[in-house]
């Protein structure tokens, strides 16, 4: 069965000046402000786009990880996943780089790297973000 999730966004103003507040709207877990400077200089208390982009790829690549290692009969006790998103004004997104550190007993770390990298490449937000380069680091802790 598809799911469909929803956001919605209210902005008032021009880029520069304005601002908005985007609300997580189908789990109603909250309304977060955002703005230009925000976004393009320092978060300043403020969430952005590529912030939310990040939480969705951090927490994707975490679930089709822990699912490929249970797959292959090695079941993560932990991971530990950071996405960086990287906004240039002027230019957009440049680029997204995975950091995971897994805790997976009996796993060696070149198997971990191997999966960590299938996870990478099959992870559905990784996939819908095939426009810009996806960098990997990924080790055992």
């Amino acid at each position: 069965m598809a799911t469909t999730r929803t956001a919605d966004t209210h902005w008032e103003g021009n880029l520069m000046q304005g601002a908005g507040q985007v609300t997580l709207a189908s789990s109603g877990l909250g309304t977060y402000d955002v703005s230009w400077p925000a976004r393009a200089e320092a978060p300043g208390g403020l969430t952005s786009p590529e912030e939310l982009i990040a939480a969705a790829h951090s927490a994707c690549y975490s679930m089709a990880l822990s699912h490929g290692l249970d797959q292959a009969g090695t079941p993560p006790t932990s991971l530990d996943t950071k996405a960086e998103v990287t906004f240039q004004p002027g230019e957009g997104i440049t680029g997204i780089h995975l950091s995971v550190v897994g805790t997976v007993p009996g796993l060696s770390a070149e198997d971990f790297a191997a999966a960590a990298a299938d996870a990478k490449a099959n992870c559905p937000v990784s996939a819908a973000l095939t426009g810009t380069t996806i960098t990997l680091d990924a080790r055992l802790a």
